[in-house]
């Protein structure tokens, strides 16, 4: 049994010894149409992802309906719209949950959402959500976490903008209320965000302080960070996933495509199945290719009794005969048969104290 921190979704075992959980981001990409939604749902199964993921809010739970200078967003994707006008653009309504939900698993892709509130996670909890995630933003929302924590569900944290001691205390509210499969996400809350910014050497160090499954939240354009991440030990990957990334809605830009999205499921478990175990043996798919290893060959012909010198043999490929390794040994030595020239020497031509290693 492995002693490695783990957490199970649905039935799927997450933990540095099994393969990448893939996330896909569904977030704003439906652009409006549940149509949409549905589509990208399928052709997240259809890319090898494990998971689809949504976000559960409407304007009024996440903001309020203002436009004063505290509310407008300035610079960046979103540059002057207020907060609410971007969430009522972006947001999922709730009454298209079910027919994701019931889409999601009648075509066998796990699927559960991201809670701003409260009243989003009753809402997830009447779909039999099976995981909850909190999002970069609402990292610092303790009794949010706490609330979904009550649930029992598995749970997974992004901590974009949260430094070491807001983590913490996003962990310690997520076991105080109740959660006992906890994974928490590297992030970088940019959109996009630059590779530099990553840092990814931060999993490591997450890894040994927190001692949980650890994953990253990847808001770069391709997948060169994620991958990366994988040799770190990330477990799971989450990105951003649209249809389009022309389509012209709050998160597209910054998203995967379908082609994209598979490539990321096939080249992340590429990726951890390379890493394997420390191994210092002869892999299979090198036991052909002994015989082109070096080894010590008689290139003149000897009769039985004669000394071997320099002149005699060479250390040569193929690999039938003894390692090179004896060459100093075999030097001086006599043949105990007559051989030919251009055959191997072997522990039957020269008596040799050491016989080990012969190929």
């Amino acid at each position: 049994m492995s002693n490695h921190p783990s957490i199970t979704i649905a039935g799927r075992r997450i933990a540095i010894d099994a393969s990448p959980y893939i996330i896909a981001e569904l977030s704003a990409n439906h652009n409006g149409k549940l149509e949409t939604a549905l589509s990208i749902v399928k052709e997240a199964k259809a890319a090898g992802a494990d998971a689809v993921k949504l976000q559960t809010y409407r304007p009024d739970t996440i903001t309020v309906d203002c436009d004063s200078e505290d509310f407008r967003i300035r610079g960046g994707l979103w540059d002057g719209r207020t907060l609410y006008e971007l969430y009522e653009e972006a947001h999922m309504p709730w009454e298209w949950h079910k027919p994701l939900f019931d889409y999601a698993r009648q075509i066998g892709i796990t699927i559960f959402s991201s809670p701003f509130d409260s009243t989003a996670v009753d809402l997830l909890e009447d779909l039999n959500a099976p995981a909850y995630k909190i999002a970069s933003f609402e990292a610092v929302d303790l009794p949010l976490i706490k609330y979904a924590a009550s649930t029992g569900k598995p749970m997974i944290i992004s901590t974009g903008m949260a430094d070491a001691d807001e983590i913490e205390e996003a962990i310690t509210a997520a076991h105080e209320g109740g959660c006992k499969q906890l994974a928490i996400l590297h992030c970088v809350s940019g959109y996009p965000a630059p590779a530099e910014d990553y840092n990814l050497r931060t999993i490591l160090d997450m890894k040994q302080r927190y001692g949980l499954v650890t994953g990253l939240s990847d808001h770069t354009l391709d997948n060169t960070t994620a991958i990366t991440s994988i040799a770190l030990g990330a477990s799971i990957i989450e990105k951003h996933f649209t249809l389009d990334r022309s389509g012209g809605g709050p998160d597209d830009s910054f998203s995967l495509e379908p082609d994209g999205l598979k490539a990321l499921c096939r080249d992340s478990s590429t990726a951890w199945r390379a890493l394997g175990l420390v191994d210092y043996g002869r892999k299979s798919s090198e036991q052909d290719n002994v015989q082109f290893r070096r080894s010590l060959y008689f290139v003149k012909p000897l009769q039985a009794g004669d000394i071997i010198t320099k002149d005699a043999i060479r250390s040569i490929r193929p690999g039938y005969g003894v390692s090179p390794k004896f060459y100093s040994e075999v030097i001086g030595k006599k043949v105990l048969c007559a051989v030919a020239a251009n055959t191997p020497v072997t522990p039957d031509s020269v008596d040799l104290k050491r016989t080990d290693n012969i190929v």
